[in-house]
């Protein structure tokens, strides 16, 4: 994307097991001037397949999502930095609009970019899956990821535009992958509610789980995503319920 010295464009991820998808991800970010990976202890050959693509692959532990990316942003050497995920893509027209972008950022800070989701195969049109825009692209001086343990965004100093085309996101290619997030991600949650003195109850984790379902099936139009709209939603309702569930044990203790 630009000559030799003074590097436009850094691209950062990081990674642990991702040996299915790695490879075809940074195929599509090979636009980029660097990419910057973090592996948190990957048994598979991700690592490997990384240091096919760039040299700065390096091993670390793991501290949580928004901590991991803030390691792996510290690392760049970019005027911007480009986060993407092993399980996101970015298509040539993507990338055409972020050479685009940067050439004449007009003041801008940072952009948001629309997210194309997937769901157990098929693309989410509605369910508040689409148009999902996330703050991906932004200046390396200008931006910094929260520290949330899970669903860290990034927050960036000055203004923000809006780009056109889709970043892709493979976000659950089956249903054991859907359980397996369901069951990470709503640790983290109640472990992060928990540190700021939030409390639950039984009540509290059915309701909100019946509002997630709610929300999602019936106010996010998901009954128009067909079987897989059903599923995102039950889905999301057990995440959520399973999120203050556990974030009701931590409150008393764990106690059985």
């Amino acid at each position: 994307m630009s000559g030799e010295g003074k590097k436009r464009l850094s691209v950062i991820l990081i990674t642990k097991n991702e040996g299915a998808f790695i490879r075809e991800c940074l195929e599509t970010v090979s636009f980029a001037d660097e990419i910057v990976v973090l592996d948190s202890g990957s048994a598979d050959d991700t690592v490997s397949v990384c240091r096919e693509f760039t040299g700065l692959v390096y091993e670390t532990d793991w501290p949580g999502f928004g901590p991991q990316k803030n390691r792996a942003l510290d690392r760049a050497a970019g005027e911007w930095v480009l986060s993407i995920d092993a399980d996101e893509r970015v298509t040539p027209e993507l990338a055409a609009e972020i050479g685009k972008a940067l050439e004449n950022p007009a003041g801008r800070a940072g952009f948001r970019i629309p997210r194309l989701s997937s769901y157990c195969g098929r693309f989410i049109r509605r369910s508040g899956w689409w148009p999902d825009h996330v703050l991906r692209l932004f200046r390396r001086d200008r931006g910094r990821f929260t520290d949330d343990l899970v669903h860290e965004r990034v927050v960036v100093d000055g203004p923000v535009g809006t780009l056109s085309n889709p970043l892709v996101h493979h976000s659950f290619e089956s249903l054991e992958d859907v359980l397996d997030k369901v069951n990470s991600y709503s640790t983290y949650g109640a472990e992060m509610m928990h540190r700021r003195g939030r409390r639950a109850n039984l009540l509290t984790a059915v309701g909100h789980g019946f509002w997630s379902f709610f929300h999602t099936y019936v106010i996010r139009a998901g009954f128009l995503d067909g079987r897989e709209g059903f599923m995102l939603a039950l889905s999301n309702a057990e995440g959520t319920y399973y999120r203050y569930a556990k974030l009701m044990l931590l409150g008393r203790g764990r106690r059985r």
